[in-house]
C-alpha cells in the first residue's frame, strides 16, 4: 500500500467520475471522490434525465388531441407546471441518494465540497488536504452564455428545469441538441416558442437532409424558427417581461429567454495552474489516448476533455481508464459508430456517417431513403412524417451510416448501432425479416437506392 491517502482521487461525481471511482474501488483501490454541486453530475441533475422527463410531458398535449381519432374524448386537458417540476425534483433527489449509496457501498470516500489541486499529488476540499497517487478530473461542462447588454436576465439549462412559473412566451437561443429539444418541450407544454439561431440551419454536424426534414417538422409543430438571427440586447420591463432586441432591429417580448449556446469545460478554480496540465483554447484538458495529461499523475475523462459530450462516452472513458490503471492489458475507447439521439419532436437518432461525410470518405455511396406518414397518424389526424435513411459503401456493401427522424428513433437506432458495430452489410439487412407493422421494418425493406 502506498503512502498516499488515496490511490485515486476523483474530482467530480458525474457519469465518468462515479463510474471510474466505483470500478477502481471494486478493484481494491482506495478512492476519494469530491462533488460540490450535483451528485450524479449534469446528466442526472440538469441534463439527460430531467430533460427526457420533460420531453415525455410535452408529448401529452398532442397525444390527447390525436386520441380523438381513435375514439377517445377526454375533455379539455390542463397542464400544471408545478406538478411536473416538483415530481421531477423528487425523482432527481431519489437518484442523488442512489448515486451516493453506490459510491459509499463500493468503498469510496465521498467528500462534499469543491476540490482544487494544490500540486500534482495533493487535493484540497473544504480546507482539508489529501494526498493521492493519481488524480482524475471529471468535472464535466458548464453552460456558456455570451456577454451582451442584459445577458444577466437570461437562463441556462442549469436553471430552466426549476422555473418558479411556467412561461407563456419563450425564446430559445442556440442551434444544438439542447436548444432544439427545449424548443420542442416548451411548445409541447403550451408556450408560444421562438427558436433563434445565428446560423442558416440548426444541428450543425448532422446529415443535411435530416436537418432540413427536422426543420420542417419542428415548424409544423408551432415553433417559430428564426435562422440567421441573433439577440443584440435584452431589457427587463417593469411588468417582469423580457424584451429582446434583435440584431436586425426587430423586437420579441417573452417571459423567459433560454440560452443554449453551448457548453465549455468546467475547469474554473480547479488549480490546474499548479500542475503541468495542458489545456485547449476553450479550457479543455488535453489528454492522450489513455486519458493521461501532461502531468504524469493527473488524468481526465468526460466533457472536460471535450471529445464527445455524451454520457455513455464518459462512462466508457472512465471504465477504460480504470482498467488500464488497476486491471490488465491496454484498453481504448472506440469513438467510431457512436449512436446518438436528439429528443426533439419528432426524435432524431443517428449512427455512423452523414451523407456529406460518407461522400468525402468513400468513392461511391448508395443512399437508401424512405419518408412516410406512420400508421398511427393515418387516423390520428397528425401530419407528422418519418424519415429513414441508410448509407452504403457500394464497393464493400457495408452500411456506413443510418439516420432516422420519427417516434422512438433512439430506441430503434440503438439496435441498429449493434449491427453496424458488428460490420453488417446491406445484404444482411435485406435478408433480415421485418417486424410488421412497425416503422423499424422499413430499414430491412429498402431495396433500391434513391441516388
Amino acid at each position: 500500500m502506498s503512502d498516499f491517502d488515496f490511490d485515486l482521487f476523483v474530482i467530480g461525481a458525474g457519469s465518468g467520475g462515479v463510474r471510474a471511482g466505483r470500478m477502481a474501488a471494486s478493484m481494491g483501490a482506495r478512492v476519494g471522490i469530491a462533488e460540490d454541486r450535483y451528485m450524479g453530475g449534469t446528466c442526472v441533475n440538469v441534463g439527460c434525465v430531467p430533460k427526457k422527463l420533460y420531453v415525455y410531458a410535452s408529448h401529452y398535449s398532442e397525444e390527447f388531441e390525436q386520441s380523438q381519432g381513435f375514439g377517445w374524448s377526454a375533455g379539455k386537458a390542463q397542464f400544471d407546471w408545478n406538478v411536473l417540476r416538483d415530481n421531477k425534483t423528487s425523482e432527481i433527489s431519489r437518484l442523488n441518494g442512489i448515486y451516493e449509496n453506490l459510491l459509499g457501498n463500493s468503498g469510496c470516500t465521498v467528500l462534499n465540497g469543491r476540490a482544487s489541486i494544490v500540486d500534482p499529488q495533493t487535493v484540497e476540499v473544504a480546507g482539508q488536504r489529501y494526498s493521492a497517487e493519481r488524480i482524475l478530473v471529471a468535472t464535466g461542462g458548464w453552460p456558456f452564455v455570451p456577454e451582451f447588454p442584459g445577458s444577466e436576465h437570461v437562463v441556462t439549462s442549469n436553471e430552466v428545469f426549476d422555473l418558479a412559473e411556467f412561461p407563456k412566451r419563450v425564446i430559445v437561443v442556440g442551434g444544438g441538441y439542447i436548444a432544439v429539444e427545449f424548443a420542442g418541450i416548451f411548445a409541447g407544454l403550451g408556450a408560444e416558442t421562438s427558436l433563434v439561431y445565428r446560423g442558416e440551419l440548426f444541428l450543425r454536424g448532422f446529415d443535411q437532409e435530416v436537418r432540413e426534414f427536422v426543420a420542417e417538422e419542428v415548424a409544423q409543430k408551432g415553433v417559430d424558427l428564426r435562422f440567421n438571427s441573433n439577440i443584440a440586447a435584452v431589457e427587463k420591463l417593469a411588468s417582469g417581461e423580457l424584451q429582446a432586441t434583435m440584431e436586425d432591429g426587430s423586437v420579441i417580448t417573452a417571459d423567459c429567454i433560454l440560452y443554449a449556446t453551448g457548453r465549455k469545460p468546467n475547469v474554473t478554480g480547479l488549480g490546474l495552474e499548479n500542475t503541468a496540465v495542458e489545456q485547449g483554447k476553450n479550457g479543455a484538458i488535453v489528454v492522450d489516448d489513455q486519458y493521461r495529461t501532461a502531468e504524469p499523475s493527473i488524468y481526465a475523462v468526460g466533457d472536460v476533455i471535450d471529445r464527445v459530450q455524451l454520457t455513455p462516452v464518459a462512462l466508457a472513458e472512465g471504465m477504460a481508464l480504470v482498467r488500464n490503471l488497476f486491471g490488465e492489458g491496454e484498453h481504448k475507447v472506440d469513438y467510431e459508430l457512436i449512436p446518438t439521439a436528439v429528443f426533439c419532436q419528432p426524435n432524431i437518432a443517428t449512427v455512423g456517417l452523414s451523407e456529406e461525410q460518407a461522400r468525402e470518405r468513400y468513392e461511391e455511396v448508395e443512399v437508401y431513403r424512405s419518408s412516410f406518414r406512420a400508421l398511427k397518424h393515418t387516423i390520428s389526424g397528425a401530419s407528422e412524417r418519418t424519415l429513414m435513411k441508410m448509407l452504403v459503401d457500394k464497393a464493400s456493401d457495408k452500411i456506413i451510416g443510418v439516420h432516422m427522424v420519427g417516434s422512438d428513433a433512439g430506441e430503434i437506432i440503438q439496435g441498429i448501432a449493434v449491427a453496424l458495430k458488428a460490420g453488417a452489410t446491406k445484404a444482411v439487412f435485406d435478408s433480415t425479416i421485418g417486424i410488421h407493422p412497425t416503422a423499424a421494418e422499413e430499414f430491412v425493406t429498402m431495396r433500391e437506392p434513391v441516388r
